[in-house]
């Protein structure tokens, strides 16, 4: 057994972990991002809104993506909602 064999069978349970944890706290999650987006909008007064907003939103769909990788379909839809400012 290779090196990467070794690791992937060391973080495979570790990787059900996150999701399961993702899963359970995927609301809260969403929240502290949406949070962390407004204070650095703020204290950039809004220099950088866009690259923020675009930031927030691939992070939330690899929280979704990780929450929800165990459910066989495919990942959920991009979120369509823009973090409120």
């Amino acid at each position: 057994m290779g090196f990467l064999d070794t690791l992937k069978a060391k973080l495979g349970p570790a990787k059900d972990r996150v999701s399961d944890l993702a899963q359970q706290h995927e609301g809260k999650i969403d929240q502290g991002l949406e949070k962390a987006a407004r204070m650095v909008d703020e204290r950039t007064k809004g220099k950088y809104s866009d690259k923020i907003e675009s930031g927030t939103g691939k992070a939330k769909d690899a929280v979704g993506r990780i929450a929800h990788r165990d459910e066989g379909g495919s990942p959920p839809p991009p979120s369509q909602t823009p973090p409120a400012s």
